[in-house]
């Protein structure tokens, strides 16, 4: 199980720092032999500090916030220094939360812990934020604030758990540092005001050969249901946890885009150059699109229109007008490339069924669409950038095409995409590859200027040369996308340029007339439930950018006078709550280890 460890120094004046930091690391490469999920320390010197990290020790040794924490409390004017270490093996509680790594902080306790506790009321052995060890230390700070002593708290504590525990506490009162097992897995040497623990006789007596703080010292077990009490008397002013907070980016004072979005610019009142560029979109009008849709329409009731349907809320609503308000005859299409989700394939069979519409369906071979997804997750991770992410939904793009191809086999007229509405519009896509160029009106990719699309091949084939991982088999996909995206002329009628969006109408119609299916898996906001990426794609781009794609939704909302900016934020820090049942989805079907790719995803350096 878990590796657990600690210095403690009666008066740090007497050794060097470099000698602790030596000591250290030699303790996490040892206890790093019962896991390498994550790791954990809290030090303490007047002020509880604690960094957590997922991955091996290394990580967390050569990450700044770890050489930040350790040098600010060998800094403070306290005379000692306690620093606790954890190097955990996974058991209840993804890695992939940084809440479930180690140390853990409670009201009373910053505590560290060795073991499984059995009867913890965990909502399931599958849930990913599940947490044995944050239960425990919350009886044990319960105890401890309800006046009792630290033994009998951990005597008590022992008498309410199942299982094994051995774990290490600093008070968040006193600081005292306190050692307590239930099947004797800790051991500790103390000499010469110097405190060392650890969970191995083995790694101490490791530790004894290479230390630069101790040369030399006994090695004692801790009894079965003993607890050891270290008297260090240094009262805590606060406890801070090194984490970074997406609370503290500075956002535009209208929207509520942060600092971290591309080319983005505050004016002397804090509003950002998005907002102060943007024109409502004003619909082209109803009228206009009867017009184009009186031209098409066919008189004998065969097909006349392509319809996409992704089985989303706006394609089904759109499909539903098209053929009962405007009295259409289409024939709806979907690209089933390997990640429509089960809602919308139920979605789609529930409007095509009722509404007598013929539903085209094309599906390539999704195996090798779901590895190439595969290939360039693990070759992003190689060389995280984020004008990169959007590598990972290029398989889909054969969607367009097949507005083209299936119009034309069909002998259709006309290709509907329900779309087309400014709340749509994602500058930062293409703002991460270094591109500057205004898109407001939601501007079709074909037509970006051609100097905005050599410059993004460029962007795209400097990454390559650069991550030779890219240089997979989804190569020619990836280029083909491009094509169809941004290259090959887009004809098709955007309904909702035409016509005003109402998320309110169009949910309840479909609800009503359909029993359409929302994907509550996804969350309350349904834009984009259709796409099994998004929740991956998301995660990544608030973890490392602290904004996603709902932010931008939002921000958009707020310019298009549909929210005020108080409820954005709300709904935004709802929308970015990660999606883990969707997460699990998308991991499952691309053959991915979840908590392996989101470890990584977390240890990618920060805009913030």
């Amino acid at each position: 199980m878990c590796g657990i460890f600690g210095i403690s120094l009666e008066d740090k004046s007497r050794t060097r720092e470099v000698d602790l930091r030596h000591d250290l690391t030699l303790l996490y490469r040892l206890s790093e032999e019962r896991g390498r999920d994550a790791t954990g320390m809290a030090v303490h010197a007047g002020t509880i500090q604690v960094v957590r990290r997922g991955g091996r020790a290394q990580g967390l040794l050569d990450s700044a916030d770890y050489r930040q924490a350790l040098g600010a409390a060998w800094r403070a004017p306290t005379r000692g220094l306690t620093v606790m270490g954890h190097c955990r093996l996974v058991t209840n509680g993804s890695v992939a939360i940084e809440d479930n790594n180690q140390p853990v902080v409670t009201d009373r306790v910053v505590g560290i812990h060795n073991g499984i506790v059995t009867n913890a009321p965990l909502s399931g052995e599958s849930s990913m934020d599940a947490s044995d060890t944050h239960w425990m230390f919350q009886r044990l700070s319960g105890h401890v604030a309800a006046g009792t002593s630290w033994p009998q708290a951990c005597e008590r504590l022992f008498s309410e758990i199942e299982g094994s525990a051995s774990f290490a506490a600093l008070g968040t009162s006193q600081g005292e540092l306190v050692l307590a097992t239930n099947t004797g897995s800790l051991f500790y040497l103390e000499t010469a005001g110097v405190f060392v623990f650890a969970s191995e006789r083995v790694f101490l007596e490791r530790f004894l050969k290479e230390a630069h703080i101790v040369a030399s010292g006994e090695v004692y077990q801790l009894a079965v249901g003993a607890v050891k009490v270290v008297e260090v008397h240094r009262p805590v002013e606060m406890i801070q946890i090194k984490k970074h907070r997406v609370s503290t980016l500075k956002r535009c004072t209208r929207c509520i885009l942060p600092h971290t979005y591309p080319f983005i610019r505050f004016d002397a009142n804090g509003v950002c150059n998005f907002c102060n560029r943007h024109q409502r979109q004003v619909p082209l009008g109803e009228t206009a699109l009867v017009r184009l849709l009186d031209a098409h329409r066919s008189r004998d009731g065969r097909p006349d229109c392509l319809v996409g349907l992704s089985g989303g809320r706006d394609s089904s609503y759109g499909l539903h007008i098209l053929k009962k308000k405007y009295g259409m005859n289409p024939i709806a299409y979907t690209f089933d490339w390997g990640l429509t989700t089960e809602a919308s394939r139920r979605n789609q069979a529930k409007l095509c069924g009722k509404l007598g519409v013929e539903h085209i369906i094309r599906a390539p071979d999704i195996a090798r669409k779901r590895a190439h997804v595969r290939e360039n997750v693990h070759a992003f991770l190689k060389r995280p950038h984020l004008g990169m992410v959007p590598l990972f939904m290029a398989g889909d793009k054969e969607f367009y095409q097949y507005g083209r191809t299936l119009r034309r086999e069909n002998r259709l007229p006309l290709t509907v995409f329900c779309a087309g509405h400014t709340l749509e519009q994602r500058d930062f896509m293409t703002g991460f590859c270094g591109l500057d160029e205004n898109i407001s009106g939601n501007k079709r990719l074909y037509q970006f200027s051609a100097l905005g699309k050599v410059r993004l091949a460029g962007f795209y084939g400097l990454q390559y040369l650069l991550n030779p991982a890219y240089l997979n088999v989804s190569l020619w996909d990836s280029v083909r996308s491009f094509v169809y995206s941004f290259i090959n002329r887009d004809d098709f009628l955007y309904l909702f340029q035409y016509l005003p969006w109402d998320e309110r109408q169009i949910e309840s119609l479909l609800a009503t007339e359909y029993g359409w299916e929302s994907d509550r898996s996804y969350g309350q906001n349904q834009w984009r439930m259709g796409d099994g990426q998004t929740a991956f794609t998301n995660y990544i781009y608030y973890t490392v950018a602290g904004f996603s794609e709902f932010d931008n939704f939002r921000s958009n909302q707020v310019r298009e006078g549909m929210l005020g900016r108080e409820e954005a934020l709300r709904l935004a820090e709802q929308d970015n709550v990660p999606k883990w049942e969707t997460l699990r989805y998308f991991a499952q079907v691309i053959g991915l280890n979840l908590d392996e790719v989101l470890r990584e995803v977390n240890n990618i350096p920060k805009l913030y």
